[in-house]
């Protein structure tokens, strides 16, 4: 086809649909240019479609019935080309809409909404058929009435959460967390319950079975009762783990009457490896009292051979397999280290020993007298005030305070275990713990009023809440508290002093 024919069946311009006369080259509106107008393409004969047979509708439904005319699965529908079968597509010449006309397709009419203007009513999870993640089938519920909250969700809290399953719609296909029932159906003998929905079983990786959550570490939160000694210690809310180890324990003595332990160990951040540490440095101490009691030593000679033992196990640290000498001149420069504080009750006697700033305090069970704290900080502030160089005041407000000047560790200056011996004369309970708990109660007096009343009778308890009294004060540390009540001997004399 020529250009001049094109030109002259052009009905407007491409442009601006201006009319156009036979042999115009460029529009005279806008100026286009006819000759760029590309030939249209050669005619196509269109293809017939055979419409389908119309059927009467099946009873109650409105649904056309499939006949002999309805396509099948891969048949071309009206207005849709198969590919590589030549049909053509919409716009080509075949009519999809426009007035009924005798064989031509008739598309069913879309639902309406009804007078209130509400979508059409979805379909609930108990219409269909199916199992939940559990494999079991989808409970059967009814519908509830127009006028309830058709469209709420399952709720926590509110009248709904009286309903087991939480209320809502339907029921939860995974055990209630807030039901208690829940945590012993769903969890096997032996299995650990999920810490944060109290439902589900800690699958070995260390993740909820039931919401994914990750479980803390064994060592984030510890917690032990063994009769008349009680302990608890925490990671705290800053620290990326917990430093803190202790070890209770109990035995007796040659003429058979109880001895309690309770050590505490914290170890110093700025060190290598401080958690192994005070874990230790704990075990080593506690394992040479439980040797050296029975034995008949006497309570204060076997605290200072304990912490003999645990520094020993701290400096064995630096020493491990893997560390050769001739390859690391500097082995023992920031070498593992740890604090250490402990106490026995034996009898009528209560003997205390530490290295570091972890401290022992005295709490009498009637808070009528006085309390008192029983160790002395190896620690710079304590320095500067024993050597008469600044007020408490001033050496605690100084940033350098709590820089330790005694520990456990290769790389400590000298060993100087400190001990002492006491004989209180009415029942009390005492305190031992780390730096994480003393700095929000540094005072005896501060220590005495964070001790719960009932802490002689439950120490599990009264150490849960002095650790939540460090956690409310900002938690910056790690936090460990062992609790070892002291009961009088009928025969007891003497004050909270040092023996002899």
């Amino acid at each position: 086809m020529s250009q001049s024919h094109q030109r002259a069946s052009l009905p407007g311009c491409p442009s601006c649909e201006e009319p156009l006369e036979s042999g115009d080259r460029f529009c005279g509106a806008c100026g286009y240019d006819l000759s760029a107008v590309p030939a249209p393409p050669a005619d196509r004969p269109t293809v017939a479609i055979t419409p389908p047979a119309r059927h009467p509708a099946t009873p109650d439904t409105g649904t056309p019935t499939p006949g002999p005319g309805t396509p099948g699965p891969g048949t071309p529908t009206p207005g849709t080309a198969t590919p590589g079968s030549g049909t053509p597509t919409p716009g080509s010449g075949t009519p999809l809409g426009g007035p009924s006309e005798a064989g031509a397709v008739q598309w069913p009419a879309a639902s309406e909404v009804d007078s209130s203007d509400l979508p059409a009513p979805t379909h609930r999870p108990s219409d269909l058929p199916g199992t939940d993640s559990g494999g079991r089938p989808l409970p059967a519920t009814t519908p509830a009435p127009a006028s309830s909250k058709a469209h709420s969700a399952v709720r926590v809290g509110g009248p709904d959460a009286e309903r087991p399953g939480g209320g809502g719609d339907f029921e939860l296909a995974a055990p209630d967390p807030r039901q208690a029932e829940h945590a012993a159906a769903a969890v096997p003998a032996g299995g650990t319950v999920c810490v944060a929905c109290r439902s589900g079983r800690v699958d070995t990786d260390g993740y909820c079975e039931n919401c994914g959550h990750a479980q803390p570490r064994e060592r984030d939160h510890m917690e032990r009762e063994l009769g008349a000694v009680a302990a608890v210690s925490d990671r705290g809310l800053r620290h990326h783990r917990n430093e803190d180890a202790f070890a209770v324990s109990g035995t007796a003595l040659p003429d058979g009457s109880p001895a309690v332990v309770a050590i505490v160990c914290d170890g110093v951040s700025s060190a290598s490896r401080p958690d192994e540490a005070s874990a230790a440095a704990a075990a080593a101490a506690d394992a040479s009292l439980l040797e050296s009691l029975p034995r008949g030593t006497h309570p204060q000679q076997a605290m200072h051979e304990a912490i003999l033992a645990a520094s020993e196990a701290v400096n064995a640290l630096a020493q491990g397999p893997g560390r050769a000498t001739e390859h690391d001149q500097h082995r023992h420069q920031n070498a593992p280290a740890c604090t250490l504080v402990g106490a026995v009750v034996a009898g009528d006697l209560l003997v205390v020993g530490w290295v570091g700033d972890s401290r022992v305090y005295w709490v009498p069970q009637d808070r009528a007298h006085p309390p008192a704290r029983l160790t002395e900080d190896d620690s710079w502030a304590a320095q500067m005030v024993a050597t008469g160089l600044m007020s408490e005041a001033e050496a605690y407000a100084d940033e350098r305070a709590h820089a330790i000047t005694g520990w456990l560790g290769a790389d400590a200056y000298e060993l100087e275990p400190h001990t002492a011996s006491f004989k209180p004369d009415r029942p009390g309970l005492v305190v031992v713990c780390t730096d994480g708990l003393w700095n929000y109660a540094e005072a005896a007096a501060e220590m005495a009023a964070a001790v719960p009343p009932d802490a002689y009778e439950r120490p599990l308890h009264g150490a849960q809440v002095l650790v939540g009294h460090a956690l409310d004060g900002g938690g910056h540390d790690n936090v460990t508290v062992a609790l070892l009540p002291f009961a009088v001997p009928s025969h007891g004399a003497g004050s909270a002093c040092p023996a002899g």
